[in-house]
């Protein structure tokens, strides 16, 4: 694992080498610290070493810089800021020591690889994937804003991904030309690597080692969707649109909200397309609306997703089908019901008991498995809740599901679910059989069943009441995306209610 790539500050001059003090393994730091094997020597001399911590026996990261003093001045002074800020996508800082003949900082050892080292290895990745990395980016920057301090050294090379999924940013620096706008700038240079294996230079800052973007005869870096083809129309816009000067850079806080409501997962699109943007009124895009160009673009994205949806669902209607093949329409020739009147209109709570439901977790360990009865029991004090999670949820597995079985087909006219908390992204999915609750179980689950909705991040309560009425429906899933913040740097969500109501 590479702790510390070659970043802004490859071209200045290498301090020279240090004369005495040089460190070897085995050596142990502060009484505290002992190095364990030399990793590498970025571009401005600081020595990076898997260390060990002798008293808490953890492994450590450690990076020295010779000599100390005023030439580790800014290294000091970031990672004592870094140190303020705790969140499950940052590097956590330990430690930071000045000897005079040299300088030290302690960190988190990050078992894994960079995203510079992945794409490398990989290609682009596919643009879930680059979504959940720009994600968690964004999320770790606007926990470094809300403190009044900048990040200043986002590239390829200090996006780092844990062998467990998790992603981290690390190396924050305190250079005086560093702006909150570079930040964000650089989550658009981070999907538009991720993307494309490109680093767009010339509108943020080389990275060493990275091709810089193709380029258009005017100079300008070429869109992701014109170096590859699957990259969705919105993320392309999104990408592009944050790393466009010409416009203010947007809060981080927002360009966070606004990543973590694109529905990334494969299996999300009805018509196989790239899924529409579904932004806030307070969203990135929003703030945008001011340039015509750019708002063009994005209203002829979502007429052209509008009308290929709506001309699908008439054309099904046209030969008597069903926009969703896991829906259940009225056989050829069959006469529609009598309207009723009255009462007989109003619909009623489906009854559910708790074998009626159950948890769908797959990537998952199936730890969090117990208590799903108390989803359906009518008690708004009891709930089913996740574990706690420390990083974005799609970090470590697709989602998280609540099966309802209603017991055979059924028509259903709506359906609502009380949360724990606002803040989680959630949409509603369909099928006609449940495999079973196993591991392969969840994963036929997850690649069979079909969406009746579109990702959104719900408040305290979501609902949904546009169903068929002539279709039924036999199972249900409300399948969760991502947790709100639990106030500690941490994920979670409890989920108190669900009430199926059909005619």
């Amino acid at each position: 694992m590479t702790q510390v790539e070659q970043g802004r500050d490859a071209t200045e001059a290498l301090p020279d080498a240090p004369t005495h003090g040089a460190p070897t393994v085995g050596d142990l730091l502060a009484d505290r610290y002992e190095l364990v094997a030399h990793i590498s020597e970025d571009a401005v001399g600081r020595q990076v070493w898997r260390g060990v911590d002798v008293i808490l026996r953890r492994p450590v990261a450690v990076v020295l810089r010779y000599p100390g003093g005023e030439r580790a001045a800014e290294m000091l002074r970031a990672a004592v800021a870094a140190s303020r800020v705790v969140h499950p996508n940052l590097v956590g800082v330990y430690d930071a020591v000045d000897e005079a003949d040299r300088a030290f900082v302690v960190r988190e050892w990050v078992e894994g690889a960079s995203l510079r080292e992945i794409v490398a290895a990989e290609g682009p990745l596919d643009p879930g994937r680059a979504t959940t990395i720009a994600h968690a980016v964004a999320a770790a920057i606007a926990a470094v804003h809300a403190t009044g301090m900048v990040h200043g050294n986002i590239h390829p090379g200090t996006v780092l991904v844990a062998q467990d999924g998790r992603v981290v940013l690390a190396d924050a620096r305190t250079d005086r030309d560093t702006t909150v706008a570079t930040d964000v700038r650089c989550v658009g240079g981070t999907l538009y690597f991720a993307l494309t294996g490109h680093w767009p230079g010339t509108e943020l800052t080389p990275a060493p080692g990275v091709p810089d973007a193709i380029r258009d005869a005017a100079g300008n870096a070429i869109a992701p969707r014109q170096m590859r083809a699957g990259v969705p129309d919105h993320l392309d816009a999104f990408t592009m649109a944050l790393l466009d000067q010409r416009d203010p850079a947007p809060p981080s806080d927002l360009v966070s909200a606004d990543l973590s409501r694109f529905d990334t997962d494969p299996a999300d699109a009805l018509l196989d397309e790239p899924s529409p943007v579904r932004f806030g009124a307070d969203s990135t895009v929003a703030l945008r609306r001011g340039r015509t160009p750019y708002g063009k673009i994005l209203a002829g994205v979502l007429a052209l997703v509008v009308l290929a949806v709506a001309g699908t669902f008439v054309g099904l209607r046209l030969l008597g089908g069903s926009a969703d093949p896991g829906a259940t329409t009225p056989t050829p020739g069959a006469q529609p019901s009598p309207q009723r009147s009255g009462a007989a209109l109003d619909p009623k709570p489906i009854p559910l008991s708790g074998a009626q439901v159950r948890i769908v977790d797959p990537g998952g360990d199936r730890t969090e498995l117990d208590d799903a009865g108390a989803i359906v029991d009518g008690d708004a004090d009891t709930e089913w809740e996740t574990q706690r999670y420390t990083s974005p949820l799609t970090a470590v597995k697709p989602g998280m599901g609540i099966l309802l079985d209603l017991g055979g087909p059924r028509r259903v006219s709506s359906i609502r679910a009380d949360f724990s908390a606002g803040g989680a992204a959630v949409s509603l999915r369909h099928g006609t059989a449940d495999p079973g609750a196993s591991a392969g179980g969840d994963r036929a689950v997850l690649s069979s069943y079909r969406n009746l909705t579109r990702a959104v991040t719900a408040s305290g309560t979501w609902a949904y009441g546009d169903f068929d009425p002539n279709a039924t429906y036999r199972y249900l899933m409300l399948w969760i995306t991502a947790l709100p913040s639990d106030g500690t740097g941490g994920y979670k969500l409890g989920v108190r209610e669900i009430v199926v109501e059909g005619p």
